[in-house]
């Protein structure tokens, strides 16, 4: 059975960082890319970030490009996203995501 659990959420200020974790389990970590996605309240899900399987290379939507880094760990099956500058319009929800499998979220909220 899959499951992806997220943690490392939290308050933080504007301009401060958090990084967030997501421990998989229940299928090859390695052959999968892994995603971020994001929802505010009231607003629709979105994609935030996604590392690849084999290279791991990293992709951003443009909100977030220059201040949030995406990465895994093969030997932990844990990819994580490193949240800097963060501003109170990143203030979501943030979800794990590997082909159709959701973690069940964990809220970061920026706000002074």
């Amino acid at each position: 059975q899959v499951h992806l659990v997220e943690s490392g959420g939290g308050l933080v200020q504007p301009g401060g960082s958090l990084r967030l974790s997501c421990k998989a389990s229940g299928f090859t970590f390695v052959t999968y890319g892994m995603n971020w996605y994001r929802q505010a309240p009231g607003k629709e899900r979105e994609w935030v970030a996604r590392v690849t399987s084999g290279t791991g290379a990293a992709f951003y939507a443009d909100s977030v490009k220059g201040r949030f880094t995406i990465s895994r760990d093969y030997a932990k099956d844990t990819v994580y996203m490193q949240m800097s500058s963060l501003k109170l319009e990143d203030t979501a929800v943030y979800y794990c995501n590997s082909n159709t499998h959701w973690g069940q979220g964990t809220q970061v909220t920026v706000s002074s």
